[in-house]
């Protein structure tokens, strides 16, 4: 296989190898069984934490081609090839890593540049309204489009997409969106332009036609299209807090010997004291909305409103759902006509991670300010005052063990890593 292709699949079948220093554990483990006496309440949370609440992944009326077996697999081959990027050496996968529950162990993302931000999992992006830390794009599909444009991630031009899509992915292109334009008029489609390149690349966009323009906007669009048909697959995996809870719910107090002594302390502080479930709820441990937290900014970086930016930048996205490129009708899109826009109360607030496979993807928050969950927990502890916006964290003063049996609890929630099976696409 070709560096292009996804040898990066290689070895991410299951984790329950020592990663980032930890050890990960997901199989049964031999234990004393430990009998927590849990009010109405708390079972109801339990329950709605456990994976089996999760239920289908909800249709995407924007993308017409969502749940199509064709478009997954020509999606797959995308993601994890190399050539759609300036240098050759970036894909979606360089970032996405399998054996890192689609993160990369970085504090910010590396592409072509360095980005601002932590480089946020894929998994279970389906079942999300907003995508990014800032929330600016409201589809899978328009989320995966923005890298490719970006200067410091993938640095490529529409047309330098649209001419690798034709020279190498015309078949299985063709078979899912029919035909693709002629581009062989270099006059007609330069092998660099777009809207978001450098000022070379800029100018010979605008001196496009306008109708040549839509036409690769297109391709393009349908490339993410394709790429978020195949994330629409990746999705969280049992652990063994799935196990555990539906044990309790079931009516075994001991929830089948699945987690220890200190893993279940950790889990009543989750779900009680701490206050977790304020954001992290859910099966997927998020409630995918926006909370400042009073998270201190990278010293030296660049100012970062967060959300505050992020719902105009959503609101103006030309691939937003009530935009000409989605497949969405009007009445599709309610969560645009009432969405927050009050730059003061948003400011500094970030989208909510999901915790699944949370051991797995350090360092933590928006810019990778913590290096550790015990980090992470210490800051919830103290609750210092932000730095922008309005902390919405109440000091919690955790004791030393009470944060290590929350950092027990998270890390049950590790489950096997998960990639649909695809063929290997054929050299070319």
């Amino acid at each position: 296989m070709r560096s292009h292709r996804r040898g990066v699949l290689v070895g991410a079948a299951v984790i329950g190898l020592v990663v980032i220093g930890v050890a990960v554990v997901i199989g049964p483990r031999s234990m004393p069984p430990v009998a927590p006496a849990y009010s109405e309440e708390e079972l109801a949370t339990l329950r709605s934490l456990s994976l089996s609440a999760l239920g289908a992944v909800p249709s995407d009326p924007t993308n017409r081609v969502a749940d199509d077996p064709a478009a997954a697999a020509l999606g797959h081959d995308l993601f994890f090839d190399t050539r759609f990027s300036s240098n050759g050496s970036v894909a979606c996968g360089t970032c996405h890593l399998p054996e890192r529950s689609f993160t990369d162990g970085l504090r910010t993302g590396q592409g072509v540049g360095q980005m601002p931000r932590k480089t946020m999992t894929v998994v279970g992006t389906a079942y999300d309204q907003w995508l990014f830390w800032d929330g600016r794009k409201d589809s899978q599909w328009a989320q995966a489009l923005a890298p490719l444009e970006s200067l410091v991630e993938h640095g490529g031009t529409r047309t330098m997409y649209a001419h690798l899509v034709a020279e190498h992915y015309h078949e299985p292109y063709e078979a899912v969106f029919g035909r693709l334009p002629d581009l062989s008029d270099p006059a007609r489609f330069p092998a660099q332009a777009g809207p978001h390149g450098d000022a070379d690349a800029v100018a010979a966009w605008d001196a496009m036609e306008p109708a040549d323009r839509d036409a690769v906007t297109e391709v393009f669009v349908n490339m993410g299209k394709a790429i978020a048909a195949f994330e629409r697959e990746l999705n969280p995996t049992r652990s063994r807090f799935d196990d555990y809870a539906d044990a309790v719910v079931g009516g075994d107090p001991t929830g089948g010997g699945q987690l220890t002594a200190d893993e279940v302390a950790g889990l009543g502080l989750f779900i009680g004291r701490a206050g977790c479930t304020s954001c992290h709820s859910g099966p997927r441990f998020s409630s995918g909305e926006f909370h400042n937290t009073g998270v201190p900014r990278v010293p030296g970086a660049a100012q970062d409103t967060g959300r505050a930016a992020g719902a105009h930048l959503v609101l103006d996205d030309e691939f937003n759902c009530r935009s000409r490129w989605s497949d969405a009708q009007p009445p599709d899109c309610p969560h645009l006509e009432f969405l927050r826009i009050d730059d003061a109360g948003l400011d500094g607030m970030f989208k909510v991670p999901t915790l699944r496979n949370v051991a797995l993807t350090a360092p933590y928050m928006d810019a990778g300010q913590f290096a550790t969950l015990e980090q992470v927990l210490a800051h919830y502890s103290a609750a210092p005052a932000a730095e922008e916006g309005h902390s919405e964290l109440a000091p919690l003063e955790l004791t030393d063990t009470e944060i290590r049996q929350l950092v027990d609890f998270l890390h049950t929630l590790a489950g096997p890593a998960q990639m649909p099976d695809f063929p290997f696409p054929s050299e070319d």
